[in-house]
């Protein structure tokens, strides 16, 4: 009996229900729920964080004209992406059915609606990272590495350090870059011809034997290198030994011949260089070009464009003796200036293995993850038919560069050699555990909007 009794009381409330929706809908007219952007019933009614609501079609043609999360009528700006407002929306079906259903059939026809509701939909899925497989919203952001970079945030500080110390330690007592060479030892004088490439080794005994030091070097011809004691019957070999030398007399030290070297040499400039490659490749070969021809440039281009003639043993002695570059090589280097720019380094990095075993690796890899999220900027540029603006963000990025490259030059012997080699070995090392993590970010997206 008390089961039959609370049957019949649900019949009655839905009954009752059915009757006071007519009732208020009379009460309640259509003007009341109207979308002040296109001034008719709302559809799909999207709250902003105004308080203000808007057809969700209306406000996604309003996002893609003007490309403002704003509010179309109070222009307060909203955070994160705008839902439907559910229970608005169950209202204004129930009361006026027939005029949504009218509304709703007119929408699908427009096909400008249809790719603007598309559009800022797919800006909506960018926006929210979700859990894959499962389309929960993830608290942490969903990134790869997300978790493991807050926590490497303070190892990443102490490496640094350790790497800074490690490395100022091993370098600089090698370094002869800042020594002059009238106060070379014979050791040192060992260390530079070594240095010059595996092909030297041959001839260290015959330099130790006549006990070489700084002051005697500055006195050897290319005469004396083929006579005994030294006998250099190689004449690669000896014109390496005499093109060297010829350059440390010139300077009066030893000029860099490695990134370590270099870096010791030119703190500012390398720091400069690791940065300006990695954001803005093109613009700064085009740097090398026009202000480091010989010194940067020419090493540069023959290494990853050799000639075929080229028959060197090693790295150092093929940028001893440098030529303009051939119409061939030239042809191979603006192909891949062009649209490959991050792979002209990788190669440059790839031919200093032997040299720099782990640091050109680091280079290699950072390279490629750099390659692969310049292809998702240019596929995100075509999807959304956005190629009209690419002149317009290329002038807007050669001005910021500009200006960066200014504020650098003015304050950079304010900053601190310490924080500079922070910035140096944080771009080396840890850039490539970044760009990981955008890189996976970019393909989730990708599979969100094919799916």
């Amino acid at each position: 009996m008390e089961e039959d009794e609370t049957l019949q009381g649900k019949k009655e409330r839905a009954e009752a229900e059915k009757h006071a929706a007519p009732e208020m809908g009379r009460q309640l007219s259509v003007s009341e729920f109207l979308c002040h952007c296109c001034y008719d019933i709302l559809v799909n009614p999207t709250t902003l964080n105004c308080g203000h609501s808007f057809c969700r079609h209306c406000l996604a043609l309003w996002w893609v004209s003007s490309r403002k999360n704003e509010c179309p009528e109070c222009r307060e700006k909203w955070e994160g992406f705008p839902k439907i407002n559910i229970l608005l929306r169950d209202i204004i079906e129930k009361l006026f059915s027939d005029a949504i259903e009218q509304r709703k059939e007119d929408i699908q026809q427009n096909t400008d609606v249809a790719r603007s509701l598309a559009t800022f939909q797919k800006y909506g899925n960018d926006q929210i990272p979700t859990i894959p497989n499962t389309g929960r919203i993830n608290p942490r952001g969903g990134g790869f590495f997300s978790g493991v970079l807050t926590a490497l945030t303070c190892v990443a500080v102490m490496v640094i350090l350790l790497g800074y110390h490690w490395s100022s330690r091993e370098f600089e007592e090698d370094h002869l870059v800042h020594k002059p060479v009238a106060k070379w030892t014979a050791e040192e004088v060992i260390l530079w011809l070594k240095q010059l490439g595996p092909w030297a080794s041959h001839y260290k005994e015959r330099f130790l034997l006549e006990k070489v030091n700084g002051r005697l070097l500055l006195t050897l011809t290319e005469e004396d290198f083929i006579k005994e004691p030294y006998s250099i019957e190689n004449s690669n070999h000896r014109r390496a030994i005499v093109a060297e030398l010829e350059c440390v007399k010139t300077l009066g030290v030893k000029p860099p011949q490695n990134l370590w070297e270099y870096k010791a040499v030119n703190p500012g400039k390398s720091l400069f260089l690791l940065y300006a490659l990695k954001n803005s490749p093109r613009l700064s070969m085009l740097y090398l070009y026009l202000f480091e021809y010989m010194e940067a440039f020419l090493p540069f281009i023959h290494t990853i464009c050799p000639m075929q003639e080229d028959k060197y043993e090693d790295t150092f002695t093929k940028l001893i003796d440098l030529k303009d570059p051939s119409w061939k090589q030239w042809r191979e280097f603006i192909v891949k200036y062009f649209f490959l720019p991050y792979q002209l380094i990788a190669e440059f990095a790839w031919d200093w293995l032997d040299v720099h075993y782990w640091t050109s690796r680091f280079i290699i890899v950072n390279a490629m993850l750099l390659s692969v999220l310049e292809v998702f900027s240019f596929w995100r540029l075509w999807s959304r038919r956005e190629l009209k603006t690419v002149p317009h963000r290329m002038w807007k990025h050669f001005w910021k560069v500009l200006t960066q490259g200014l504020f650098i030059a003015i304050f950079w012997p304010f900053i601190p050699q310490f924080v500079c080699n922070c910035l140096f070995y944080w771009a080396l090392y840890f850039n490539p555990i970044i760009n990981i993590d955008l890189v996976v970010k970019e393909v989730r997206r990708l599979e969100t909007q094919v799916q």
